[in-house]
């Protein structure tokens, strides 16, 4: 009975898969309209994660499908999101800048392997090694050996500090790996791959983006800096969490590090770009193109390979069988398709731009909140729709996650409040630990004796201004007057004779974003420096 059984049921479930693929082809074939509730599952995915605005935008089959604002641009008004409002992208700012250097590998004006000290002259890392075999595309695939998010509190909160200032002090930053042997993500790589385009063309990343990328495509709405609006434009307010409650915050300046996420966009401008991508380069409405097919392979090829791992139960269906970093995308697979995309976020602000090319499909999500979740409940959502797979609860998975992240952050920070002595006292008079302090890489850090308390300020950083209060021994919470930023405990150690040695820095809350990276820091009291050892910017 068996022996008759098996290939029966192996030419029915043959059969099936048949019918399957041959109905995906022919549904593919025609071009697929929107979710018919997107607009229903979008408001339920803002009201259940807090975000007051927000645009979607859908690119299928060459065709801009949906181009659509939701909600408001700022809380406490009632101006509409519309088409047009521009969001903070973030680092999906990227792949702009990834764009704009293949057209110069195009023109023959550099290559992807070009070394970069002999690009950009007087180029150094930590380590002589790395500072003379570094390329370009090493620039752009994280795998520098610099440790997640490294050096990036050298631009967030704004610093004074200009591009050129911070590539001179990437020298003084320790790696954590060795050179290409791991992943992680960083900021001031890609800044640095941006002002290659200067040093090549005479033209700054930011010029070159607008008139290479921005003006070809009639992207008429985007900018490359929030110093650009201007009273009465149509953007959206960057909106956060602070001490619990949903508020507005100041637009972030992130021009010192431009090239790595400063762009602001619009859901039609992004279509735009979408449309781009997805047609490898070339113009839909005309002939020509921004960058050649090549290119646009290269730019979508693995470099880095990132680890996996199983996602938690709740999010089972999103378990990939590969996930790779590729020259400003990221890579991976869901149900068989390969995915190329990138989130962004900055104060207020976070984004997803998404492209499957087999289905020749786009999704872009902007919110003026930061809540990934809403914006990957979303995503998930339209592409089930048009790679036709059962439907999923995507904002209840999303929601249950973030529901466990945070009591799982509340309970370690608890335990930790709990935990720590805190009646002891101080190895030091208060005004001992007050005076100037140094670290390696961001430079002066200020703490002085004010009013019977200390007060941490980070020179270069005018936001950063804090009250050192005691937790525990020589260790002191730095507790931010300006709340969005996240707090960070002090602990101070001593040389022998009791004098202070140096401070370490970590941040107090689990879910701090890694770009506060203070556990990179070590502060170290100022001594008096030579003219000739002083640092300077970078030229």
């Amino acid at each position: 009975m068996g022996k008759h059984l098996m290939p029966r049921a192996f030419l029915k479930l043959f059969a099936m898969l048949s019918f399957g693929i041959s109905m995906w082809a022919q549904t593919a074939a025609v071009p697929g309209e929107p979710p018919a509730d997107l607009d229903a599952f979008v408001a339920n995915s803002m009201k259940t994660f807090d975000v007051p605005g927000m645009a979607v935008t859908i690119v299928k089959d060459g065709k801009i499908a949906v181009a659509k604002g939701y909600g408001f641009r700022k809380l406490g008004d009632a101006t509409p999101v519309d088409e047009f409002t521009m969001f903070a992208i973030g680092s999906n700012t990227k792949a702009f800048t990834t764009a704009s250097l293949a057209t110069l590998v195009d023109q023959g004006k550099l290559s992807w392997d070009d070394r970069v000290y002999e690009r950009l002259p007087g180029f150094v890392m930590y380590d002589p090694y790395v500072s003379h075999e570094m390329t370009i595309r090493d620039l752009l695939t994280h795998r520098s050996g610099m440790g997640l998010g490294e050096g990036d509190l050298l631009f967030w909160p704004h610093s004074t500090y200009t591009r050129n200032d911070i590539i001179y002090k990437l020298r003084f930053m320790k790696p954590q790996s060795s050179f290409r042997s791991h992943y992680a993500y960083d900021n001031l790589l890609y800044m640095t791959a941006g002002q290659i385009i200067p040093a090549v063309t005479g033209t700054s990343w930011d010029d070159y983006v607008r008139q290479h990328i921005f003006e070809p495509l009639g992207m008429k709405h985007s900018t490359v800096s929030s110093k650009d609006f201007k009273s009465g434009d149509d953007y959206a307010y960057p909106h956060s969490r602070v001490d619990g409650k949903l508020q507005v915050i100041p637009l972030e300046d992130l021009d010192n590090v431009g090239p790595a996420g400063s762009i602001n966009s619009c859901a039609t401008d992004m279509g735009k770009w979408v449309q781009l991508q997805l047609n490898r380069g070339k113009f839909t409405d005309r002939d020509g193109r921004v960058f050649t097919e090549q290119r646009s392979r290269e730019m979508w090829a693995p470099q880095t390979i990132l680890p996996t791992g199983d996602p938690p139960p709740a999010l089972a269906g999103l378990k990939t069988n590969f996930a790779d970093y590729a020259l400003g995308w990221g890579l991976r697979e869901y149900h068989g398709r390969k995915l190329v995309g990138h989130t962004g976020g900055v104060g207020g602000f976070v984004s997803r731009v998404m492209l499957v090319p087999e289905e020749k499909l786009g999704v872009v999500i902007l919110t003026n909140a930061e809540e990934t979740e809403a914006f990957d409940a979303i995503l998930f959502h339209v592409l089930d729709h048009y790679m036709q797979l059962p439907s999923t609860d995507w904002i209840g998975a999303f929601k249950a996650l973030k529901d466990q992240e945070e009591k799982e952050a509340a309970e370690t920070m608890k335990k930790a409040e709990g935990g720590r002595a805190a009646n002891s006292k101080p190895s030091l008079p208060l005004e001992k630990y007050a005076g100037a302090y140094n670290d390696a890489w961001y430079g002066p850090i200020t703490i002085r004796f004010e009013n019977g308390g200390l007060v941490i300020s980070f020179d270069h950083t005018p936001g950063m201004v804090g009250d050192l209060q005691p937790w525990q021994y020589d260790t002191f919470k730095a507790h931010w007057r300006v709340r969005t930023i996240e707090d960070a405990f002090v602990t101070f150690s001593m040389d022998p004779d009791g004098s202070i040695d140096s401070a370490r820095m970590a941040a107090v809350s689990p879910l701090a974003d890694f770009s506060f990276d203070y556990q990179d820091l070590l502060l170290k009291p100022a001594v008096a420096e030579h003219p000739l050892q002083t640092n300077r910017a970078y030229h």
